[in-house]
């Protein structure tokens, strides 16, 4: 494995997350929760750490406080160290190029607004990872394989269904591994290879392949656009040009959560015991737990097919869910097929149904929240989904958003 100094992490979770609609109104995607108690970051860092890269930086854009506090400056992943370890970029205005400087127009277009801090850093290598996916897996070797090899980009691959890679970059590879083509978020991919959003790249000829694109796309943008945009857009296809991109399959269970029918789809797929994030005990996930009590069922609770978290109370019903540290469903309330997060409530006799509730939602005594899907496969349409702080009374149909504070 390289030394220190040799290569250079960076997560990338400065998206605005506006795909996620209330979730994301109040807090940065990559601090939702998943399984209960781990939150989106969660699974790149701890993929960093474990491969043993010590010089991590994390680019923050949207909703930073939510969370700086939950990253505390590194300490839960171990790299809170006096000399390199990690570090939080966040936007910068009136320095450099106008191209480089305020919020990014796309994870490719950061790359270039970070170049300098790129360069000046020296590593030969980076790896760069998304924040908003579910995955766990040894990068040690894949780093060690593209050094050894010389490439100029490694891509992280998973097989995805012709339907989910429209939503995705495709990638598209000869026998040997070797990137022949990109498509980007195709109407009508050619395959269903898509990139994971984890690469390794070699940091001088990305640079230099930035700075290439900036050149030449800059002066068809509005000012401070660059127009590199997305990873697929511009960047990966450049890189490709020069043979020596190679695409690696991910091993185990990978998903991008960034929607909310994905988020939900993805937690029934953890009840389902189809995701094997968890079952690595030489690599586990690293969080920053929440200091509560075991969870209680009490003699009127029933939980079937459900995962608890620590603090939980359980009085009613609950089927096929996900629910966070301190939630409370009383006797006589239900919930089905959703994900209740951190200190909600579920008063007496409430229903709710394919729904996501954020944060210290209170849903009162006989509401009806959402409606049981007839679709196996998660639909935007079919959820509700609640912004934290909002009390739900009355009926709310499937499909509807309420936003934060909601219901006085």
């Amino acid at each position: 494995m390289p030394r220190r100094g040799e290569v250079l992490a960076l997560v990338q979770a400065g998206g605005q997350g506006s795909r996620m609609d209330v979730l994301t109104r109040e807090r940065a995607k990559p601090a939702l929760p998943y399984g209960g108690v781990h939150r989106l970051i969660d699974f790149a860092l701890s993929a960093l750490v474990h491969a043993e890269l010590s010089d991590v930086w994390v680019s923050l854009e949207y909703q930073v406080t939510s969370i700086d506090e939950y990253l505390s400056g590194g300490r839960p992943w171990s790299l809170d160290r006096n000399r390199g370890g990690f570090r939080r970029i966040v936007p910068q205005t009136g320095t450099g190029p106008a191209t480089e400087s305020g919020f990014a127009h796309g994870n490719g277009d950061l790359l270039l607004r970070m170049s300098a801090d790129l360069e000046s850093f020296g590593a030969r290598t980076l790896v760069v990872c998304s924040a908003d996916h579910v995955f766990n897996m040894d990068l040690a070797p894949v780093v060690d394989e593209h050094v050894a090899a010389g490439r100029v980009a490694t891509v992280l691959t998973s097989e995805v269904g012709k339907r989910d890679a429209s939503d995705n970059v495709v990638v598209l590879a000869g026998d040997d591994g070797t990137v022949t083509g990109v498509e980007h978020k195709p109407d009508r991919p050619s395959a269903g290879t898509v990139a994971t959003e984890i690469f390794v790249y070699d940091t001088e000829a990305l640079l230099s392949a930035l700075h290439d694109l900036r050149r030449e796309l800059a002066g068809d943008q509005d000012d401070g656009d660059s127009g590199i945009g997305d990873f697929g857009e511009h960047l990966l296809p450049r890189l490709v040009e020069s043979g020596r991109v190679v695409a690696e399959p991910l091993t185990g269970y990978w998903r991008d959560v960034g929607q909310p029918s994905l988020y939900l789809q993805s937690h029934r797929d953890l009840l389902r015991g189809d995701v094997d994030v968890f079952d690595h005990r030489d690599l586990p996930v690293i969080s920053h737990w929440p200091d509560r009590p075991a969870a209680r069922v009490r003699a009127a609770g029933e939980c079937r097919d459900s995962l608890l978290s620590p603090g939980a109370d359980v009085s009613g019903l609950v089927v096929g869910s996900v629910l966070g540290p301190g939630v409370v469903v009383e006797k006589g309330a239900e919930v089905h097929d959703s994900v209740v997060m951190e200190d909600c409530v579920i008063r007496a006799g409430a229903v709710v149904r394919t729904s996501v509730l954020d944060e210290r939602c209170e849903v009162l005594a006989k509401a009806s929240v959402g409606a049981a899907s007839s679709r196996k496969r998660a639909e935007d349409d079919d959820l509700v989904l609640v912004g934290r702080d909002s009390r739900v009374e009355g009926e709310v149909p499937a499909g509807s958003r309420l936003e934060p504070g909601s219901g006085g």
